[in-house]
């Protein structure tokens, strides 16, 4: 008899800022398949999701990926149900709108990789600040690189996983770091964004390091943390129109308090009009112009509007699911069929 670890990852009821959370259920001879993963509960009591006289919650599995770092294991990433089996008020992810898979996403995840002894970025000596930003963006070399062996690690372990990873590079400030994630299917491409977060969260275990989500994490002139959202329908793919594409961008002009409440806690530090933003309280778009709200990609433009939009609004510490909701509902506004 073979036994099987299932990781059973979830979103807990903190608010603004969800946490992953997860434990690990054994399994005898179990087939790897998603229809063979049970429904779990867990105390929600312990998690801001329910009272302590009626605790139990419910775990519905979505998604299964292959756990790189465990023999005979799985990552099982699931949604949040009551005891009734109705979705939890927490559960993001049962509020998308793209039960066809028509909306594509592709995220690009900031970051920093914290030191838990200094309580400081990777390059931050003690007490005071490494050079200014500018030399380490796509850096070579260790005096402005610092945690590539971390984040080869990570990347590994993604692909292993089964990830549609797409690439990762050193951002413009010390210690921060991206990586890219591509999906068809709004749903499918949050469920691989979280999945990649626990394996970063899980790996820094080993490497006395935190990650730190926060969307402006090092004050002053420094750049801050985002997770730009580069979204497509059919629509936005086929149809060579400029006339649509500016439709499509005007229809998230008059809903920017909507998007930001979802984009993202302390986004206000990091949307201030400088360093590649808008400001929160603004909205403009335009080709490529990395300080609009929304960048419309030269490529989209050179292949005849045909292509997708870039968000560069959301934060690194955001849902992807409650921020490709919150895309989706706008541009299904728009009513271009």
């Amino acid at each position: 008899m073979s036994k099987s670890k299932l990781e059973y990852i979830w979103l807990d009821g903190y608010r603004p800022t969800q946490n992953m959370r997860s434990k690990t259920k054994i399994e005898d001879n179990f087939s790897g398949k998603l229809e063979d993963c049970p429904i779990w509960s867990f105390d929600g009591s312990s998690t801001r999701q329910a009272e302590g006289g009626s605790s139990d919650c419910l775990l519905k599995p979505v998604a299964i990926y292959p756990d790189p770092a465990r023999e005979n294991g799985y990552l099982v990433m699931t949604e949040v149900l009551n005891a009734d089996g109705t979705p939890h008020k927490s559960n993001g992810r049962a509020t998308i709108d793209d039960d066809d898979n028509d909306f594509w996403f592709g995220f690009e995840q900031e970051y920093f990789i914290m030191d838990t002894h200094t309580q400081l970025p990777l390059g931050f000596p003690i007490g005071g600040y490494p050079g200014p930003q500018g030399m380490y963006y796509c850096s070579v070399g260790g005096r402005h690189t610092h945690g590539r062996n971390f984040v080869e690690e990570h990347a590994d372990l993604c692909i292993a996983a089964g990830l549609n990873f797409e690439g990762i590079n050193q951002e413009v400030a010390s210690g921060q770091w991206e990586y890219q994630l591509f999906a068809k299917g709004a749903k499918k491409a949050g469920d691989e964004i979280w999945i990649s977060r626990y394996l970063l969260d899980r790996l820094t275990e080993q490497y006395g390091y935190y990650i730190e989500y926060h969307p402006k994490p090092v004050k002053g002139d420094w750049n801050g943390s985002g997770m730009h959202a580069n979204f497509s329908n059919t629509t936005l793919r086929t149809c060579g129109s400029q006339k649509t594409y500016e439709k499509i961008c005007e229809a998230f002009r008059p809903v920017v308090d909507e998007h930001m409440a979802v984009y993202g806690e302390f986004n206000d530090e990091r949307l201030t009009g400088l360093h590649e933003t808008a400001h929160v309280s603004d909205f403009s778009y335009g080709i490529s112009d990395r300080g609009a709200s929304i960048r419309i990609p030269i490529i989209t433009v050179e292949k005849g509007w045909k292509g997708w939009l870039e968000d560069r609004r959301p934060a690194s510490n955001g849902d992807p699911y409650k921020i490709a909701g919150r895309i989706i509902k706008t541009v299904k506004s728009a009513n271009i069929s």
